[in-house]
């Protein structure tokens, strides 16, 4: 009896088994027949893909239509982690269904053709997963999905999931070691050698399945393939100062068509070949044709208008990408780079807010090297540099400070603030395992932050060691075009030190150096502030006036910033009344001297009063007598007038008009 209840039990079983499975076959073959013509990417997707569920919930499909919809418009960490565990779920039942018949569908040209959907299906699957675990910044878990896609051992990498995706996730995680992550190794530059080996494993497994796969796809098929892995290695050998190889497969990949001028414009600008660089990032500025992805370009062409002296350009291509992004990856970045063209037009004020926004950004970043630390600590050197320039203004506009209770207790609060400021950013730079490459070795590709601000750190730090750091650079480094600017560190790291004969002789063998004048006006303005310093030192002021002089022709916006005395002829006119006359005593009482020469620039201000508002008109004439700035002011007090017109006879960018009355040259600090 016992036998018989168990016999029927398991023929019971048995029909309920195939019933199902008879079942799951027709719903699967109605999910197969649905699919047809609806990419998982369009808008009909999610809903489609939430009925095949409903059909079938063991059917890859299904979740596959789901987890490739909320990819493809994932542009943030909530998003992604809302298509994660579907991808992964669609992984893993296609594994569990398909792995036996993908890892055979190379045996013959008819099983390929037969079974070509689902092997599409599940590069998509695992590139979709393997970029989320990427932007998540989970890469042992991107690893992995690589990982299983090479226990199939496809002859082909149609989706670069293979040796150049592992390529790539090593070098964009080459400051982490072992402990972190179990694929890494135990330094930068053993991490460097092995993503640099993956790229030539990578070529050797597309030369050893060559032959084969040209028969089933044309002679040209393993170019793409190849392409892929060029593309990296430019990045490595760019890295390990290997130039003429990086040169040479960028050149590759250009004459393939497959360049990133973005990244050829990072290698460009690291050699000192600013107007090459210019050209390459401006040829990819609106190549990503989304805002899914940080579009590089506008983080780096700000800073090399910076270079060249144009920051109004600087900070008009900062907002474009602004604009343009829309709290999107890359937001944060963005207004970095308009934090700092800010800073060098001399907008303090706007400076620090953009800051802020961008340190208040959960910015996620997609499709690039550039990691989180970075941007933390790009952050905190701008916050740096804002504050030894906010300690300057102070002292611009009011000379005797340390005279002044009011002015004695500003300067001394930004100081206590900007010491606190330095030791938390001395604790990032001493973590940064690759702190010697990306910044203290000037122009890396990968760095984030541009040569003159570095100067910030290395003059509070340690002016003794950076010095002679930079000594060694200037000798050995093999750019001959960025060798000046070692140099030029030196000189300056010298003069902190008050080794001022050394340093002028540094800044004398610097003068005849040969630069590329449009777009190296920073450069030519560190150095003509550097002799300035010292002809004042020597009360030479001839010389003093010929340098201010320079300085003023190339880049006016940091000279109130030099903490030098700025000779200037400033005449006022028009309208004379109690709210005038204070503005004009405001002006008067800033670091700006006339010493009755004639040959140097002039200033002329206009009052005039229709209403309630104050008008001035200044137009600012260099030595020559030509109009350089032409600024207009509305106002209805004093406050903070004399301060902003002051900075805009040195080309500062003022607001049309100031509304509210505002306590007198006070910006809120942190």
């Amino acid at each position: 009896m016992k036998l018989l209840i168990r016999y029927i039990f398991t023929l019971q079983l048995l029909m309920l088994v195939l019933n199902s499975h008879a079942q799951n076959a027709a719903a699967r073959y109605e999910i197969d027949a649905k699919r047809m013509g609806v990419s998982p990417t369009e808008k009909d997707a999610l809903p489609r893909g939430k009925e095949f569920v409903r059909l079938d919930s063991t059917y890859y499909v299904g979740w596959m239509f789901q987890g490739l919809y909320l990819h493809d418009r994932s542009a943030d960490v909530s998003g992604l982690q809302k298509a994660l565990p579907i991808l992964r779920k669609s992984f893993y039942l296609m594994e569990k269904d398909y792995g036996g018949l993908l890892a055979t569908i190379y045996n013959d040209p008819y099983t390929y053709t037969v079974n070509n959907l689902r092997y599409a299906d599940y590069l998509n699957i695992a590139g979709a997963l393997r970029e989320v675990y990427e932007n998540l910044e989970m890469p042992d878990s991107a690893w992995w999905v690589i990982q299983r896609v090479q226990t199939k051992d496809f002859r082909k990498d149609h989706y670069s999931l293979l040796y150049s995706r592992m390529s790539w996730l090593v070098h964009r995680n080459r400051f982490y070691t072992k402990k972190q992550f179990a694929f890494l190794r135990n330094s930068v530059a053993e991490n460097e050698q092995l993503a640099l080996q993956l790229c030539y494993d990578g070529l050797g497994f597309i030369d050893r399945n060559k032959p084969n796969n040209d028969l089933w796809f044309g002679d040209y098929q393993s170019m793409p393939d190849k392409l892929s892995i060029y593309h990296n290695l430019s990045l490595i050998h760019s890295y390990l100062k290997n130039y003429d190889s990086s040169t040479y497969y960028y050149e590759q990949l250009a004459a393939n068509g497959s360049v990133s001028w973005n990244n050829y414009g990072s290698l460009k600008t690291e050699m000192g070949e600013f107007a090459a660089a210019t050209e390459m990032y401006n040829r990819d500025k609106y190549k990503y044709g989304g805002i899914k992805y940080l579009m590089e370009p506008y983080y780096y062409l700000p800073t090399l208008q910076i270079y060249a002296g144009k920051t109004v350009a600087a900070m008009d291509i900062a907002r474009e990408a602004i604009q343009y992004s829309n709290s999107s990856p890359g937001f944060g970045w963005y207004n970095i780079a308009l934090a700092r063209s800010y800073l060098y037009n001399g907008q303090l004020d706007s400076a620090w807010l953009t800051l802020d926004k961008a340190a208040h950004f959960k910015e996620i970043h997609i499709g690039t090297t550039l990691t989180q630390p970075q941007y933390e600590f790009t952050i905190g050197v701008l916050k740096l540099i804002w504050f030894e320039k906010q300690i300057a203004a102070t002292k611009f506009l009011h000379p005797n400070w340390w005279y002044h209770p009011k002015w004695l207790y500003e300067v001394a609060s930004l100081q206590a603030q900007q010491y606190v400021h330095e030791y938390l950013l001395a604790n990032q730079l001493i973590l940064n395992p690759e702190r010697s490459r990306i910044i203290y070795d000037l122009f890396c590709g990968e760095s984030t932050v541009s040569y003159d601000e570095v100067f910030s750190l290395m003059h509070r730090f340690s002016p003794r060691y950076f010095s002679k750091l930079m000594h060694e650079y200037a000798s050995l480094d093999p750019r001959e075009k960025i060798k000046p600017y070692f140099k030029l560190y030196e000189g300056r790291l010298l003069w902190t030190q008050k080794k001022y004969q050394q340093a002028a002789a540094t800044y004398q063998s610097l003068t005849s150096a040969v630069v590329d004048t449009a777009h190296e006006k920073l450069f030519m303005a560190r150095l003509y502030e550097g002799l300035w310093e010292q002809a004042v030192r020597d009360n030479d002021d001839a010389k003093a006036i010929q340098f201010q002089q320079l300085l003023f022709e190339h880049y006016p916006t940091i000279i109130p910033f030099s903490n030098l005395p700025f000779s200037m002829q400033v005449q006022f006119s028009g309208l004379s009344d109690k709210i005038t006359n204070k503005v004009q005593a405001d002006i008067r009482q800033c670091n700006i001297t006339s010493n009755g020469n004639s040959s140097i620039p002039k200033a002329v201000v206009q009052f005039s009063k229709k209403g309630s508002k104050y008008a001035a008109n200044i137009d600012v004439y260099n030595q020559k007598g030509i109009i350089l700035f032409s600024r207009k002011l509305l106002f209805s007090t004093a406050d903070n007038v004399g301060a902003q017109i002051a900075f805009s006879f040195f080309g500062t960018e003022i607001p049309l008009e100031i509304d509210a009355p505002a306590t007198p040259e006070k910006t809120t600090t942190p």
